[in-house]
Order: C-alpha cells, then structure tokens, then sequence
C-alpha cells in the first residue's frame, strides 16, 4: 500500500511544537485542515478537535466511525542536547525501513494515528462510512483531553484507537493508571569551606515506556543515583542537589547528584564511584550497554541540604518499590500491576518532589500500590498527593468491531493476528466509563523506543496497518 499521504501528513506533523499542555499550534492546524476541505470540525475548551466527514457513496447509511488519536507527545532528548521542543523540528533519518530520531523522541506516539486520520479526511477515493476523527490533547500528562471530553461531542458507537504499538495485534483492554508524588521540605546550610564539590552522573540508559517497558528489568536512574549516595553518606559527604529522571510515564534514563565532598574522603570516594560503575556495568550489560557513569568537579556557590532531609530522601528513593509487581493470572504474559519511580526534581521553595505512577489491570490493586508507595514517603517525611487516576479497560471478547478486524487481517495476510488486553494506558478506558456502548478497539503501526530518544516507527508495519484500516472501514 501507498502510504505516502500518511508520511507526508507526520512529516509537517514534526514540524509543529505538541508538547502536552502545548497544543496550541497542532490545534490551529487541524483547524485550518478542516477549513481548507469544507470539512464540519468543532474544538472544545481544552483543545480537543472532532472533524467529521460524511459517507463515501454507497455507505451512507451504515453506522457512523470514530478515529482517535492524541495530538501530544512526549518530549524527552539526550543529556547535554540543546534541542528545544517549543520551536524545533523533529530530526529524524531513514534507517534500513525505520524512521527514526536519534536525539529525541520521533512523536509518532501518536503523530502517526493523527496522521492516518488526516489522511483519510483528505482522500475522496477511500470507502468509508460517516467519519468522526476525535483529536485529544494531553494524554501523556494524565488522559486530561479525554477526561475532559463531552458526551455530545461525538455520536458514533464504533471508536478505533490508533494509539498503539505493535502492527499484528488488536488491543481489547488496558490498565488503569494513577500518579503518587511525594514533596519534602529542606533547609540550606552552609557548606564545609574546605569541601570538594563533585557531580557524578548515571547516563546511557534505554529508558523507555513505563507500562510497554516496565519488564524489561531496564536500569532506574533514580534509584541506582540514590543508591550510590546512600553509599557515599559513609564518606561524611553532603547533598548539595540531584536530578534523576523526567517524564511520569518514561523510565529514568539518567540522573545526577552534586556532593560536598570532606578532602580527606575524596581518594575513598572515588574508589568508591569507580567500583560502583563496574557493579553497573555488570547489572545492566544486557539490558542497558550504554549505561556509563562519570564524575567531575563543578562549581557550587550554594549551601548544602540539611542532613535528615537528605538522608530520609535518598533513603526513600531507595525503598519505593520499582518494576513489575504482578502478573495477570487470567492471560499468560500480561503484566496485571506495575509502579514506576520516575523523577526526583528540586523546586523552588526548597522543595524536592518525587514522582512515580502506578498501573494495573485491577483498579482495587492500583490503588493499594499507590497506598504503599505514599506509605514509604510518608514514613520518610513527605507530603504525599496522588491524582485522580483513570480506569481501566476491561476486554470485550464479544466486540463486534474486533471481529471485523481479525477478519480483515487474516483476509489481508492469510495468518492470524493477536488479540491481547495491554498494560499501558488508554484514552479507550475513560471512554468506556463516558460511553458504555460504544465498541472499541486500538491498534497501529510497529513503533519502538517510545518516550525515549531514539524512538522509531517501522514504516512496513505502516504499509500493513494502513492496509487494514481501510479495509475495515469498508467492511465495518
């Protein structure tokens, strides 16, 4: 299949600034797209766009389908990168039939579900019933525009997701999530006049989605830094600052502390640093090869964080639990829950804020994780604020709009493809609460590396999803 028009729609696509909670510019683009082709669109007060397109001939009176997609992304870049999100263009090259960049994040999650859409606005040729292509903001911060939308702003009962990752295999179901942010208050105090000051620094990491990738046993930045300074306190060293980790939903890839160093631990210190990145080393080999650690001498003119904050901080970061913590008992493979430490940042006000998130297919499990790990930061002084969350989607073996997909991809393809409930998160779960008949299912092209640099889209997978969707909306 042709899927140059799709192509062509991301590629200015990348070229927009769609940071969540910035949608502003991709918002006035959708409107000008639908205004230049007569196209009926309304945007709702957060940013949400619907545009609709009536029936191609011949369909008119067969029911009407909604195509979703989210307009944000994830922004993250490499470590010492000066490129800026909020005026960039996406860099990106052709790789042995990937799409790919390497500094940043690609945006395809979900630029290429927005882009698909637009393509089949713009293409008269295509067979489709009435079209509602719904357009939401901020989904990577929270499901925010999904939250946010009204029941009478779209009318269909058939909603496809072009949010996801992996071409080959229809998505029934996901896990609800929710974010657990702990904040702790510290004093400055002067620093030893005679103390060295060092930053040492974890890089290198693969990072990667927080439910795709979660048990991929990947390295945490945040806890491995936390680990070294908690074995740093031996040397009477001082915590002057530490920044690990970015997005909620993003493994920690790397992270750094600046310490005050005593002059006569700092030959034991940096032993100490040296036999910790070859532990690294060793750990992560498989998962994480290009983990490196460094340490160098810095300037720091400010005073340092009062002892039992740092102590009870690091020692935090080190007790809140990380990675998968079970298993679906009802599909084999499926994580059921999982929590992710994903950042420790300092704010002003003298404030530290942790943050993590929680998922699980069983919400009554999600909440009870989140309970333990608030229970940690609470115990270690923190003021513990958790979000609204959203809800999962529970799978409907039953879908109609299912069965017309594993038709059409067996009919494509002659092979079978997979039906699977996933344990990232969805818009489709907050859907379901909003529109309970209304049948859903999400799938997309092949996309790796999501929510982290280097993020790529296999552009034959394209070729396929694109295949699938266009038959499906003719036999819908």
């Amino acid at each position: 299949m042709n899927t140059e028009k799709v192509l062509n729609f991301f590629r200015e696509i990348t070229c927009i600034p769609r940071e969540s909670g910035h949608e502003e510019q991709i918002v006035a683009y959708l409107q000008q797209f639908a205004k230049a082709r007569g196209l009926k669109c309304k945007t709702d007060k957060v940013g949400n766009v619907m545009i609709a397109k009536a029936a191609s001939k011949g369909y008119e009176k067969r029911p009407t389908v909604i195509l979703q997609g989210h307009t944000d992304m994830v922004c993250e870049k490499l470590s010492g990168s000066d490129f800026d999100f909020s005026k960039d263009p996406i860099r990106y090259v052709i790789e042995d039939g990937w799409m790919v960049a390497h500094e940043t994040t690609l945006g395809a999650d979900n630029g290429i579900g927005v882009a698909t859409a637009m393509a089949i606005l713009d293409d008269d040729s295509i067979e489709h019933p009435r079209l509602e292509c719904l357009f939401t903001v901020s989904e990577e911060t929270g499901l925010d525009g999904a939250r946010a939308v009204k029941r009478d702003f779209i009318s269909g009962k058939t909603l496809i997701n072009l949010d996801d990752e992996d071409e080959g295999y229809f998505c029934i179901g996901c896990a609800g999530g929710m974010d657990t942010l702990g904040t702790f208050s510290y004093r400055r105090r002067p620093r030893r006049p005679k103390d060295l000051i060092r930053r040492f620094s974890i890089s290198g990491g693969l990072g990667g989605h927080s439910g795709d990738d979660i048990d991929k046993n990947r390295i945490n930045a945040v806890q491995q830094i936390a680990r070294f300074v908690n074995e740093a306190f031996e040397y009477k060293v001082d915590l002057c600052r530490i920044d690990a980790g970015n997005k909620r939903n993003a493994i920690a890839r790397s992270g750094e502390v600046i310490l005050a160093v005593p002059p006569h631990g700092e030959k034991k210190l940096m032993e100490r640093f040296d036999d910790f990145a070859m532990r690294l080393k060793a750990e992560y080999a498989v998962t994480d090869p290009g983990v490196c650690c460094t340490a160098e001498p810095v300037v720091w003119e400010e005073g340092v964080i009062d002892r039992g904050t740092a102590e009870r901080l690091i020692r935090a970061l080190i007790a809140i639990p990380h990675g998968v913590m079970a298993m679906s008992a009802d599909i084999p493979g499926l994580i059921e829950t999982s929590t992710n430490l994903a950042s420790v940042k300092m704010e002003e006000g003298h404030k530290i804020v942790v943050g993590t998130m929680q998922r699980s297919a069983v919400d009554s499990q999600r909440i009870f994780l989140s309970q333990r790990v608030a229970a940690v930061l609470e115990l270690a002084g923190a003021k513990v604020k958790h979000t609204d969350g959203y809800p999962g989607w529970k799978p409907n073996m039953h879908s109609h709009v299912k069965d017309v997909c594993v038709a059409s991809y067996q009919r494509l393809f002659g092979r079978e493809p997979v039906v699977r409930a996933i344990h990232a998160g969805l818009e489709c779960g907050l859907f379901t609460e909003k529109f309970p008949d209304v049948d859903m299912i999400a799938f997309g092209p092949t996309l790796r590396g999501v929510h982290a640099p280097g993020e790529r889209l296999d552009l034959a997978s394209l070729d396929r999803f694109w295949a699938v969707l266009l038959d499906v909306l003719k036999n819908l």
